[in-house]
């Protein structure tokens, strides 16, 4: 049987930890303080893009409280895939643990917002262990459940586009069965940029105003702006080797937009839950390319640096 572990069960954690529930593999929840001790005792609930709730009972999950000490064991170097979940900031922490998750033959793939995150985890697991990923699903979690707010894509590649695996086959179908959409790319890097720049069109600026994603759409300034700090970012994806001439950024920005119309994005999330955003791991990798390139980067400073008077304002509160 297959094991799957899953580090951060935020929103998109809680995704793919539901939407696996019911297949035929084996999972591995790993969370900390009070989501762990949710999930233990309670399972985990989950609202679908459908209307639908469902409830998925403990017994389906081995959970393990990444607070609680070191790893079980039971689980070192058990799991055939690991998916990391988590905030982009915290891959220093959770590297390690899918390190010590990972079957010999085992894949790591990072789900995380920005740039660098599969090279981190290459440079820690190898590079043949390691594969690219975005997600385009929209969600978002209170304090009981999980919703699941549009259906997008799973997106996964292997860094230097070879085919994928026997086992990654298997991996790519047991996704499709559980209705998350996968589709394979041998110009993975390529898809993660595409991702930040969506990213950076959406997260800020709903962060800012308040708004669910749809209603940038609906506000012709606003998508206007997004539209703008998009187009900036991209001439550093350029300026980095990434070729964007056959991508309408725009289409795809609005696609995205209305499937996930409805859903608070997780900047938004994490700015009204007084936690630190992943602005760093967007805007600022642009700002920084831009110097490293000398381009500048005003709008996306200015997104940054007004998402982070926010962050220390609410710790000033």
């Amino acid at each position: 049987m297959m094991r799957i572990a899953i580090l951060g069960i935020g929103s998109i954690g809680g995704i793919f930890l539901s939407s696996l529930a019911d297949s035929n593999v084996e999972l591995i929840a790993v969370s900390r303080g009070l989501r762990a001790s949710q999930i233990s005792e309670t399972g985990i609930i989950l609202h679908t893009p459908e209307g639908t709730i469902e409830h998925f009972p403990p017994e389906l999950f081995t959970v393990f409280n990444s607070d609680s000490g070191p790893l079980p064991s039971s689980l070192t170097k058990s799991c055939d895939f690991v998916l990391i979940c988590g905030k982009s900031y915290s891959m220093p922490e959770l590297a390690p643990l899918a390190l010590q998750l990972l079957s010999s033959d085992g894949m790591a793939i990072s789900t995380q917002n920005g740039l660098g995150h599969a090279e981190y985890l290459s440079s820690m697991i190898g590079r043949n262990k390691v594969l690219g990923c975005t997600v385009t699903h929209g969600a978002w979690k209170d304090a009981d459940s999980f919703h699941w707010e549009g259906r997008g894509e799973i997106i996964l590649g292997n860094l230097d586009g070879i085919e994928p695996s026997k086992m990654v086959y298997e991996f790519i179908s047991l996704l499709e069965e559980s209705k998350l959409s996968p589709k394979w790319s041998e110009q993975i890097i390529k898809e993660i940029w595409i991702k930040l720049l969506i990213n950076i069109a959406i997260n800020p600026i709903c962060a800012i105003t308040g708004l669910r994603n749809g209603e940038i759409l609906i506000q012709e300034d606003l998508w206007n702006q997004s539209e703008s700090c998009m187009n900036e970012a991209s001439i550093i994806a350029h300026a980095s080797g990434i070729n964007l001439n056959d991508v309408d950024l725009t289409k795809k920005l609005r696609s995205i937009v209305i499937s996930t119309e409805k859903n608070r994005c997780s900047m938004l999330q994490d700015i009204m839950s007084g936690k630190r955003t992943e602005i760093d791991s967007l805007c600022g990798v642009i700002i920084s390319k831009g110097d490293s390139f000398g381009i500048p980067t005003p709008l996306n400073s200015m997104l940054f640096s007004m998402i982070k008077g926010i962050e220390k304002s609410s710790k000033i509160q």
